[in-house]
């Protein structure tokens, strides 16, 4: 982008990290977490996805202050250190995880509108997909006025979405018992749970979405007004979120027991609350969890639009994507991205989508460029690459980036094989843009190493179509 005015300042990249991560995963987190781990379990799975993630936080912030003059975050990484095939598929996943996320949203907020108005249901209705397609096209036509704007009304709603938090947070403190924390610590009488080591692994699937979005001011660093901010607001963002996911899952253990909080209705935390102050608590939270999908659909707009006009600029996506409009909004790569989240809306309708199992093909889709950014930082560092004059922090990010791709890989083996032969599925199609923006450029395709992956991407695909037309893999 041209250096134009319209930079973003520290609060506004910290409020993007805080606003595109707090969407609508905290406000499930008490059942969310009951239904697949016993307390003690739970604990563990914070203290590895704590150290985990804070791993890929120094990540961002490394490859922000090491690596400048890349732009876009999560895809320019995947490109410098692995060629421009896998460029473009961290770029792909990043996006059609992005948008699978905001349906995801979409069905959730109508859901939590359910609770006043019955018509919504579960947030599939027809009711639901018309509400929820008038609002797409409201807050489409919002971004299009300008990226800056779009990052104040983001920052009012990220404050606006913390103070219920702080309040279910400071509640929950008082109320907290440890008898019912203590009762059944490693959910020996839950035996359906399965193993200690089984329950942390469930666990960790539903932390890693709550964290999706920490990436969320390396993707505009083109945009920053001082480049250092990047990094510095990953840290800032993400210790925040940890502080206030940990506290909404550990208190509200305190408060009910884990077969009580296993059965409850999403958003669970309004349940909880109902729980110890009567309906207000449950009318505050859910208006709470409104403003804060709210919030949350306006970042990842911007961030869907902003991953395909970073990869266009520099050829890695086909040039249509690079067109801005006259308030610097990439035009093209948002009319792409919300046409997409119209059609998956419509679809949520003919087929049983729930809210959680969009959730985890979105999780895995992004998983793919978490693990590349990893991979790269460690390359850097193992390289020692940009750290000629450094060589006790070479040291340091070696191994923060070897825990970081240690993880990145852990994740991928959490998640399953179900999820990554769907994700393969959508991975596959790319490779039509990728073709038509190499054509552009008078490039060759692939080289040779990129035909293997991307046979194995197909294979992958393949298996996964069928699986579906013959039922053993389902949505």
């Amino acid at each position: 982008m041209s250096d134009s005015p319209g930079k973003l300042k520290l609060g506004a990249l910290v409020a993007l990290v805080v606003g595109s991560m707090i969407g609508g995963g905290i406000f499930s987190l008490p059942q969310n977490m009951a239904a697949s781990a016993g307390v003690g379990a739970v604990l563990i799975g914070w203290a590895i996805t704590a150290v985990g993630m804070l791993t890929l936080a120094f990540v961002f912030q490394t490859l922000a202050n090491r690596k400048p003059d890349l732009d876009g975050g999560v895809y320019a990484y995947a490109k410098a250190g692995f060629g421009d095939y896998m460029g473009f598929s961290s770029a792909w996943g990043y996006w059609i995880s992005a948008w699978l996320g905001n349906v995801g949203y979409f069905v959730l907020l109508f859901s939590t509108l359910g609770y006043f108005f019955p018509v919504f249901g579960e947030g599939n209705t027809p009711a639901a997909v018309i509400g929820a397609s008038i609002l797409l096209w409201a807050v489409h036509f919002l971004v299009l006025r300008g990226i800056k704007e779009a990052a104040f009304i983001n920052l009012v709603t990220t404050v606006a979405k913390v103070v219920p938090l702080a309040l279910f947070a400071l509640i929950c403190l008082f109320a907290f018992k440890l008898d019912v924390f203590t009762a059944d610590i490693w959910a020996v009488g839950t035996p359906e749970l399965g193993s200690v080591m089984n329950q942390v692994r469930n666990m960790m699937l539903v932390t890693v979405w709550v964290f999706i979005g920490i990436e969320g001011a390396s993707i505009f660093s083109s945009r920053a007004e001082k480049r250092s901010d990047v990094g510095k607001a990953t840290v800032i963002g993400f210790v925040t979120v940890l502080l206030f996911l940990v506290l909404v899952n550990v208190l509200s253990l305190g408060v009910m027991t884990q077969p009580e909080l296993a059965k409850l209705q999403n958003p669970s935390m309004a349940a909880v609350l109902e729980h110890v102050v009567g309906h207000w608590g449950a009318v505050l939270i859910s208006v709470g969890l409104i403003i804060s999908l709210l919030g949350a659909l306006l970042s990842w707009v911007l961030l869907c639009a902003e991953i395909m006009f970073a990869a266009a600029k520099d050829h890695t996506m086909p040039e249509f994507l690079r067109r801005e409009n006259a308030n610097h909004v990439p035009a093209n790569a948002l009319w792409l991205t919300n046409a997409m989240v119209q059609i998956f809306l419509v679809i949520t309708l003919f087929s049983n989508s729930t809210y959680l199992s969009l959730i985890y093909l979105a999780t895995s889709m992004i998983l793919v460029p978490y693990l590349w950014s990893a991979a790269y930082a460690f390359l850097l560092a193992w390289r020692s690459e940009t750290y000629e004059q450094a060589l006790a922090e070479r040291k340091k990010d070696l191994i923060i980036g070897g825990i970081a791709l240690l993880y990145a890989i852990w994740l991928l083996y959490a998640g399953g094989v179900k999820y990554l032969l769907l994700s393969a599925l959508l991975y596959a199609p790319g490779a039509i843009l990728f073709a038509k923006a190499k054509r552009e450029v008078g490039q060759p395709i692939f080289t040779s190493v990129e035909k293997l992956i991307f046979a194995a991407v197909v294979a992958g695909a393949l298996v996964a179509a069928y699986g579906l037309y013959d039922g053993f893999l389902t949505l």
